[in-house]
């Protein structure tokens, strides 16, 4: 094994084991502590826990239940998404419930407002941590990754919307003020991660340049994705200028403009935000 690979592993679990920390510590923290459902696999979990204690008296551990129900989606994620990521998000799963059954409920603030939005904003950085580790928290992760291979777009709003129905059917449950609260803290996880994980985001790229050759080499070098080139005249200079067209990562917007700048000084790149493309595109693999 190489010495790039050997890294990547290593920040890999590294990634895991923060984030499994500070997903299990929030839920001792804000989510316990508050009484709230945060929604995914890890919310279905807590609720079958209080359903369990609910209806039948029985104080069942965290660990069972949550890799019981994560069996079938961690299936779908590695036919789909990868094997080196799902064996990486099982880990976290193992270490996250491994966590929350032996750390002690810590309560914070008593404000259900707080424990909504900053518990929220804190389990969205858990899960990024993940991402960008190239694991995730499992459950309902492992869907938006699938779903976002299979169509090239962010899902993580529609992941959202399904927490929301979850989150329904606790408050019908539970009461509606704690499940009200919990959607907050779903809303300001999901946006977190929306922010920090730009995998599934595109960028469409226009630069105006003298350097056509040059340029497309260093984009398709650095990206491997297809370039479109267009002919014309500069229509201030009178110059003949060429066009080149690309859709992007949105990860890869600032090194690419970088090299581009480098490649042509006096090159001009527009880059606007791209809502959905239909046809092939190139995907780093996640393994």
């Amino acid at each position: 094994m190489d010495r790039k690979k050997i890294r990547k592993n290593i920040v890999r679990l590294l990634c895991v084991v923060i984030a499994s920390f500070i997903s299990a510590l929030n839920m001792k923290t804000f989510v316990n502590a508050g009484g709230l459902v945060p929604a995914g696999f890890n919310g279905t979990t807590v609720l079958i826990q209080r359903l369990l204690q609910l209806f039948f008296n029985l104080e069942v551990a965290f660990t069972p239940i949550n890799l019981a129900i994560n069996a079938i989606p961690a299936c779908v994620a590695y036919k789909i998404v990868g094997k080196n990521f799902t064996f990486s998000s099982c880990i976290m799963i193992l270490l996250t419930s491994i966590f929350v059954d032996i750390i002690p409920i810590i309560p914070i603030t008593e404000d259900i407002l707080l424990i909504a939005v900053f518990g929220g904003i804190i389990n969205g950085c858990a899960n990024s941590v993940a991402l960008i580790g190239g694991a995730s928290s499992g459950g309902t992760d492992f869907v938006a990754m699938a779903l976002s291979k299979k169509l090239n777009i962010s899902t993580w709003n529609y992941v959202l919307g399904f927490n929301a129905c979850v989150l329904l059917i606790a408050g019908a449950l539970f009461g509606w003020d704690k499940a009200l609260y919990s959607i907050i803290f779903q809303f300001c996880s999901t946006q977190i991660v929306n922010k920090m994980h730009k995998r599934y985001q595109q960028m469409t790229l226009f630069v105006i340049t003298s350097m056509p050759s040059e340029v497309m080499s260093v984009i398709m070098s650095m990206t491997h994705h297809g370039i479109t080139r267009f002919e014309g005249v500069g229509g201030y200079s009178g110059e003949p200028r060429t066009m080149l067209y690309s859709v992007i990562n949105t990860d890869e917007v600032k090194p690419v403009r970088k090299a581009i700048k480098e490649c042509d000084p006096s090159a001009f790149i527009n880059v606007t935000k791209t809502v959905q493309i239909d046809g092939r595109f190139y995907q780093r693999p996640m393994d």
